[in-house]
């Protein structure tokens, strides 16, 4: 039986007592504020579910990561970063990100950013725990990323492409900016060959939650409505100014 969460006080039960099947199912209910939201991801949970669904919370195992030194650049990609007319910036589109990345995809019948998901996360947004990274051509959007930063840990929720290789962009740029300040672990949820391909790789569980203790600290049984946001170790501004020479790298 799945537990059933009370809108209060904030609480999930052991990630461990997640199901295997579906993998990583742990509990039905709860709520979206920021304090539900961020106390979720500093447990290594996190709300996957549709419109018709009660909000659905998941810690799968394995965790799928990407250490910001492990990204893989591959010489294609590497051109189109020098070459392909590309201008990033972070937290200058962020609900349009989010919206863009809830929008129709040719291989998905439907969308998991629920207008209720919109809305959590542009809270987070405006408290400054979730950002967004876009990828512009001239003045068209054309790529970008979402997610959470909490101390050297980046929660990523989506990307989205409308040109060849623009979210891979704004990827690299967010996996360079961290190796830059400290930043040491993006967070990929679920096992993509997409992902993979870019140098993400599955680890245990118990790891993952690991490095979360370490770097964000063993987090209390019962999470407080007031609980502070654990600010990012580095700098979301240097995400637009990357250097030429940064750019080359790879």
């Amino acid at each position: 039986m799945l537990p059933w969460l009370a809108d209060h006080p904030v609480h999930f039960p052991p990630v461990d007592q997640a199901l295997r099947d579906p993998d990583g199912l742990l509990a039905v209910g709860g709520g979206l504020s920021p304090a539900w939201l961020l106390a979720a991801y500093r447990r290594g949970i996190f709300p996957w579910y549709s419109d018709d669904q009660p909000i659905l919370w998941w810690s799968p195992d394995p965790r799928m990561v990407l250490f910001p030194g492990e990204m893989r650049v591959r010489r294609s990609l590497a051109k189109r970063l020098r070459n392909g007319g590309f201008r990033v910036t972070a937290d200058t589109a962020f609900d349009e990100v989010v919206a863009t990345c809830a929008g129709p995809r040719h291989h998905q019948p439907g969308t998991w950013i629920t207008d209720a998901m919109r809305e959590a996360y542009g809270r987070l947004h405006h408290l400054g725990a979730a950002h967004s990274l876009e990828v512009w051509r001239g003045e068209q959007l054309v790529g970008g990323l979402y997610g959470v930063a909490l101390g050297p840990v980046f929660f990523g929720e989506s990307m989205f492409s409308r040109e060849p290789d623009a979210s891979k962009v704004a990827l690299v740029h967010l996996a360079r900016a961290m190796q830059e300040g400290d930043g040491r672990l993006i967070d990929c949820q679920m096992h993509t060959a997409h992902l993979a391909s870019l140098g993400a790789r599955d680890i245990a569980r118990a790891d993952f939650i690991g490095y979360l203790e370490k770097w964000l600290g063993k987090p209390p049984e019962v999470a407080e409505e007031g609980a502070s946001i654990i600010p990012p170790r580095w700098s979301f501004e240097r995400l637009g100014a990357a250097r030429q020479s940064t750019l080359e790298r790879g």
